[in-house]
């Protein structure tokens, strides 16, 4: 069960961590033990986010955030938590989850802010540099002076 900050009621839902396709994400805050009260001060200071969903996580020191990454990321959101004062879990797991997460939308992001090729045109590039390069499969002999057997 978790408490929504959208609808304020509990709410069923699914794991934390599954393969999010597309730009909504759903994403866990882990908060270190001290200082006390920190995930409820969290949840209310993110639940007033336009674009944000929050959900507390019951009996554990963590938080649901769904967002676009289009409008925030988990590293953005966990660095102005930082900057407010509060502490995240900072075990090697969370971590690497961290590092995962931060890779992951940062190249989505840079994937789709990038312009997109002409597929169909893109072997061009390389004919022409094929073309210009010296690589013995050219014969400049004229055609009437080869000898053919």
């Amino acid at each position: 069960m978790r408490q929504s900050a959208n609808h304020g009621h509990a709410v069923h839902s699914g794991p934390t961590f599954v393969p999010t396709p597309g730009t909504f994400k759903r994403r866990e805050l882990r908060f270190g033990a001290l200082p006390p009260e920190q995930t409820h001060r969290a949840f209310e200071l993110l639940s007033g986010l336009e674009g944000l969903r929050v959900e507390a996580i019951e009996g554990r020191r963590a938080l649901t955030v769904s967002y676009d990454i289009f409008d925030y990321t988990l590293e953005g959101l966990e660095e102005a938590l930082r900057q407010q004062g509060f502490h995240l879990d900072n075990t090697l797991y969370s971590k690497i989850v961290r590092a995962l997460v931060r890779y992951c939308e940062q190249t989505q992001l840079h994937t789709l802010r990038s312009p997109q090729r002409l597929i169909k045109k893109s072997n061009e590039v390389y004919v022409k540099a094929w073309d210009h390069h010296l690589h013995g499969d050219r014969d400049d002999t004229p055609p009437e002076l080869r000898e053919y057997k």
